[in-house]
């Protein structure tokens, strides 16, 4: 495998692999407004013209699909890190759109914030950007 002068595999350097979570939901329009009036995303696009059963919300290049399928109980998780101003920022929104978090551990401190159908959101707490 090739390598650049830094020694990393070159092969991963000159193929991006862009990823966004798709998180199951029972009632996309719930969730858009949750992730839209509780979280501060947009929504990027919406299939079928805003009548569909999936849609992509965006936040500071944090890309979430969202789609309805009533028959998938399963839940997903998004790891976030900000830098310290960005946590702050979240923090004021979150207290002042009252939106219920807790402090949880994942390898980190993290704050957790669900939304409607269980999917997680953990924000790192620790050694911020």
């Amino acid at each position: 495998m090739p390598r650049d002068a830094d020694g990393f595999n070159k092969e991963a350097i000159e193929h991006v692999w862009y990823m966004r979570p798709v998180f199951f939901v029972s009632s996309i329009q719930d969730s858009i407004g949750f992730y839209v009036d509780k979280l501060g995303f947009i929504k990027k696009w919406h299939e079928a013209d805003g009548e569909g059963t999936v849609c992509q919300v965006d936040r500071g290049g944090c890309e979430i699909i969202l789609c309805q399928d009533t028959t998938r109980s399963s839940r997903s998780r998004v790891f976030l890190e900000l830098s310290r101003d960005g946590v702050d920022q979240l923090l004021k929104e979150i207290a002042d759109r009252s939106v219920p978090t807790k402090k949880s551990w994942w390898g980190y401190d993290v704050l957790q914030i669900e939304d409607p159908d269980g999917n997680e959101l953990l924000v790192c707490l620790e050694n911020l950007l």
